[in-house]
């Protein structure tokens, strides 16, 4: 099982805090899961296909193409921009 959470406007588009998604051996990479999250299409490939979007495995901060296993934490979030 992977938790995955979604932060800031992440969240709000997808009404989604939160959820578990069943580990498949596909799951090689966070890419694989992103891309699994995205074919579920709607708001789910607005939002995270995303060019610029930001990831974390187990609470630290990580490329899309960081390896995962099963019961890994994987967080999705915006990138932060300031002025």
């Amino acid at each position: 099982m992977i938790e995955v959470h979604y932060f800031a406007r992440y969240r709000e588009a997808l009404q989604c805090e939160s959820e578990r998604v069943e580990w498949q051996e596909s799951f090689a990479q966070l890419n694989d899961l992103r891309a699994y999250l995205i074919s579920r299409g709607g708001v789910w490939a607005e939002v995270l296909g995303e060019r610029n979007l930001m990831c974390a495995r187990n609470e630290e901060l990580c490329m899309p193409d960081e390896p995962l296993v099963d019961g890994d934490q994987v967080a999705f979030f915006p990138t932060v921009t300031g002025g």
